[in-house]
């Protein structure tokens, strides 16, 4: 009770905190209840509507098949919200058990996990989220299953690195004289003191993740037409920028809310649980 009453007040203090725990609130929100805030169907075609400037009828304007923007932006916050939870997850839950054996076990194997991991590293990660988009077919699922691909290196450094200072701490030793098995020495007593910066990186990631599910749908390897995804939207935007700037305005908006958002809380969580960060 004490740790949960010091978190909340280390909360209170961090006004930045507090707003992108305020814009990720909204974006749930708006994700959960889409079908009866949104004032339009999303793939409702009007042809007399087309490229029609905000208005009280349409908000955020109108797109090129007459569909109504707001309509759509409000239906790309649940996919939105979709793909960063699931690459997140994919990436967090395959990198850290990775990293979690590697670095018990070590030896051969964990020079082995690390060299593959300098492999992925080596590479920028949209340019390989790209090539495995691209062999595997364009679509959103594909743009998230290559996104969590190029993640788990992360997760799995950054989880090994704390179980080699865990391993060797006196409890840990404690466990192992008292015949604890291997396996419940990694789940039960390493896991759990190692997720802290796991849970920072997520924070961190799930608005990168959707970033770059929404470059991938860009250039035509995520999420296809007529989806009402963000990147999507922009890319159909892309050609009329000078004539109808909300069409690529609105969705790339909340592009950059989004980000900063989870950004915003993924600073704050950070400097909560590092010692070092925290104010006196």
């Amino acid at each position: 009770m004490e740790r949960l009453d010091s978190f909340l007040y280390r909360i209170k203090k961090s006004p930045l905190t507090i707003a992108g725990i305020g814009i990720i609130l909204c974006l749930l929100l708006t994700a959960l209840f889409a079908p009866w805030i949104a004032p339009y169907d999303p793939y409702q075609i009007s042809p007399s509507n087309r490229l029609k400037p905000p208005s009280a009828k349409h908000w955020f304007g109108t797109d090129t098949a007459g569909r109504d923007m707001l309509t759509r932006v409000i239906f790309g916050t649940r996919i939105s919200i979709r793909i960063g939870a699931t690459v997140v997850f994919l990436a967090v839950v395959s990198g850290s058990l990775i990293g979690l054996f590697s670095g018990y076990v070590g030896g051969k194997f964990d020079e082995v996990v690390m060299r593959i991991t300098d492999v992925f590293f080596s590479i920028p990660y949209l340019v390989l989220a790209m090539a495995i988009t691209a062999a595997l077919g364009p679509g959103l699922l594909n743009a998230m299953f290559s996104l969590s691909i190029v993640w788990w290196p992360i997760y799995a450094r950054l989880i090994r690195g704390q179980v080699l200072q865990i391993r060797e701490a006196p409890y840990i030793e404690a466990a192992r004289c008292l015949g604890a098995t291997r396996r419940r020495i990694v789940f039960r007593h390493i896991l759990p003191n190692a997720l802290t910066p796991i849970i920072v990186q997520a924070s961190l990631d799930f608005g990168n993740a959707i970033m770059y599910a929404a470059a991938l749908s860009f250039i035509g390897l995520g999420a296809q037409p007529p989806t009402p995804e963000w990147g999507a939207m922009i890319s159909l935007a892309r050609n009329y920028l000078q004539d109808s700037w909300w069409f690529a305005t609105f969705p790339g908006l909340a592009i950059l809310v989004t980000v900063i958002g989870f950004n915003l809380f993924g600073d704050g969580i950070r400097d909560m649980t590092d010692p070092r960060l925290r104010e006196v």
